[in-house]
């Protein structure tokens, strides 16, 4: 007890505190030179500057717990910044993870926290005894002398000079060198700019895309019943799909339908929900993202073409891109509001209201499911029933955890499985002449290597996030209306494709709705297809070469070796 005390005592003086606080904050600093392999001048310009400022800003009060509170915003985005690098390994904290503060439900983020213990323990350790030795501060009376303030503002204004010259010197050395790209926390400020931006785009969303129309009209003139479902994933890789050959049965119900498809070589071009999602569901790709503001969503190109459309979530609204789309529905609804909070609501309850309105005998239905499907925490999404691989009960995101908790996510895959097999059972016993197309927003990683990289949306993505599935389905009596359009797919379920920006126009096509906006270039279904460059939408919203995302050798090397499978 002494010691706790003496450690109290000297950590509270004033000249301690006001070093303690200045290293705690320069703690993601010199991480990152070592994350982002800075060169030197750039790695002396993200420790010497940052030092320098708030040396500087620490001789603002003889009171440390002033500029302490006063610098909380800078606290908060160190700590934000460890527990990302604990969680993926290297990154800033992007645009991304801003738009997922605002974006995800308090549910899903206290279950991610919950298994993240070792980083956020580290932050609460460091981080929340100097706000809470500031506060005291405050309160009592001791300062700094003034011949202390006077030494460290030269000190400050003397690391602040060398850090600009450092500075400059990177911009001479290094052509592809930016401050609102290298040098943290000027990258995070920067970054917060373009969130608040694209917060304002979307927030209007409605006024930009007023009065568009697809011009979406039916090709085929058949006058008996016909039913599209698009089924959106989350969070499933395909590498983990026995149906593409992993050595774990996780697919069996699939596997055995006929009429079934499965594309083996497609890849996803965002690794965040919010944004590959509305790709999914609308005309937007990696190359022409912005359109996303201007256009509508595929539901609407259906309502033009004499659909009844029903959009059913088991996810929460957000007020992104998802909802809006969604929203264009006739009947829409997110099961998960209708939940006593925190529940964990199952995909198969989808299936109720899907049989509800197929029961409704509609001649022309489109039907959207976007599931929880893979979501971490893996365990939560199946019943103990269903827990195929055991044992599956560890979640703590940990190394050493990583066959439990593959296990349990190779179980919710097998939800998955039944899923979409019931889906299918389903529109056969409507006799209609009916399709299916599934895929995943984006996959996931689960320790898979020496990187030991966890979860997804990570600033730089892997090839365990970007391999995704792709399947389509089309009834006996679908292939009898569009003979040659099955055959069409299995010869194409080998090609590259960009799920992103396949999706749409491989959905109309499989549809027979002809639109301006529909290019059968990209349409799975279309004997046009045809294998464009690969592109990844960054954290700016620009598309990149997959060799341009900071993609390991490794991975580069994986996503190659998907298509030499075949």
């Amino acid at each position: 007890m002494k010691t706790i005390t003496n450690i109290y005592k000297w950590c509270a003086h004033p000249h301690h505190l006001f070093f303690i606080t200045i290293a705690a904050l320069l703690l993601p600093n010199i991480a990152l030179c070592v994350t982002e392999q800075l060169g030197v001048a750039a790695s002396l310009a993200n420790v010497l500057l940052p030092a320098g400022i708030y040396w500087m800003a620490m001789t603002l009060s003889r009171k440390p717990g002033k500029p302490i509170w006063g610098l909380f915003l800078f606290i908060f985005f160190a700590a934000f910044q460890i527990v990302l690098l604990y969680l993926f390994g290297k990154g800033i904290i992007a645009v991304d993870m801003f738009l997922n503060l605002v974006t995800t439900n308090p549910g899903e983020a206290m279950e991610l926290l919950d298994n993240l213990v070792p980083g956020v323990a580290f932050v609460f350790i460091v981080y929340l005894p100097i706000l809470i030795l500031g506060v005291v501060s405050i309160r009592g009376k001791k300062t700094t002398t003034k011949t202390f303030v006077h030494n460290q503002r030269i000190i400050g204004g003397a690391l602040t000079a060398a850090g600009l010259l450092s500075l400059s010197a990177a911009y001479i050395t290094d052509d592809d060198y930016r401050a609102e790209l290298d040098l943290y926390p000027a990258n995070v400020i920067y970054n917060i700019y373009l969130a608040g931006e694209r917060t304002y785009q979307t927030n209007h969303y409605a006024e930009t895309s007023k009065g568009f129309s697809f011009k979406a009209k039916k090709e085929t003139a058949y006058d008996g019943r016909e039913i599209y479902v698009i089924v959106v994933g989350e969070t499933a890789r395909a590498c983990e799909f026995s149906i593409y050959g992993y050595n774990r049965p996780t697919t069996p119900l699939m596997q055995r339908e006929r009429g079934l498809v499965a594309f083996s070589n497609v890849m996803s071009q965002s690794n965040t929900t919010h944004k590959s999602v509305p790709m999914l569901l609308s005309a937007a790709s990696a190359t022409d993202y912005d359109r996303i503001y201007r256009e509508k969503g595929i539901i609407e190109a259906f309502k033009e073409a004499g659909f009844h459309t029903t959009f059913i979530s088991n996810q929460l609204p957000n007020h992104s891109f998802i909802d809006f789309f969604g929203e264009e529905a006739d009947d829409w609804t997110f099961i998960k509001e209708h939940s006593k909070e925190g529940a964990n609501t199952p995909d198969e309850e989808m299936l109720t209201i899907l049989n509800k309105v197929l029961a409704k005998n509609r001649k022309r239905e489109l039907i959207v499911l976007h599931c929880y499907g893979s979501h971490f925490n893996y365990r939560e999404r199946y019943p103990r029933s269903e827990a195929f691989f055991r044992p599956d009960d560890a979640s703590e995101a940990k190394a050493s955890n990583r066959q439990q908790l593959v296990n349990a996510y190779d179980n919710s895959i097998r939800q998955t499985d039944r899923l979409l097999h019931d889906i299918i059972a389903a529109l056969r016993k409507t006799g209609a002449v009916a399709a299916m197309l599934y895929t995943s927003d984006h996959g996931e990683n689960i320790f898979d290597d020496d990187r030991k990289l966890f979860l997804h949306a990570s600033p730089t993505p892997s090839y365990y996030e970007l391999h995704v599935p792709l399947i389509a389905w089309v009834s006996e009596s679908y292939d009898r209306l569009y003979p040659g359009i099955h055959a069409t797919l299995v010869a194409n379920r080998h090609k590259p494709v960009a799920s992103s920006a396949s999706f749409f126009h491989s959905m109309l096509g499989l549809a027979g709705i002809s639109t301006p906006y529909r290019a059968d270039s990209l349409n799975i279904s279309s004997g046009k297809l045809h294998s464009a460059p690969r592109r990844y939408l960054n954290d700016h919203n620009k598309a990149m070469p997959l060799d341009k995302t900071g993609l390991s050798k490794k991975d580069l090397e994986m996503i190659g070796n998907v298509g030499k499978k075949h």
